[in-house]
């Protein structure tokens, strides 16, 4: 008779440990990847502090490029045979 109340109880752990981790997965899960990003945007901000004023003086100065004429070659053409 102890067995099986060994085995009841065993049985009852497991299915009450499911149904509550199917009840927290979600919100543990979340809590651990807002944890993981904070630490990795810490990490990240270490290495490259945010200056705002270097951010401002950025200037971009942008050429024109020449477009390619359709006549121009780009490259050799290789016509591909299949052998039998």
């Amino acid at each position: 008779m102890a067995f099986l109340k060994t085995i009841l109880i065993i049985l009852l752990v497991y299915y009450l440990l499911k149904i509550l981790a199917r009840l927290f997965a979600p919100k543990i899960l979340s809590y651990a990847a807002k944890k993981t990003e904070s630490h990795f945007r810490q990490a990240f901000d270490n290495q490259h502090p945010h200056n705002e004023q270097e951010e401002e003086s950025v200037i971009i100065n942008k050429k024109t490029t020449r477009k390619k004429k359709d006549s121009e070659k780009v490259g050799e053409y290789i016509d591909f045979e299949e052998l039998d």
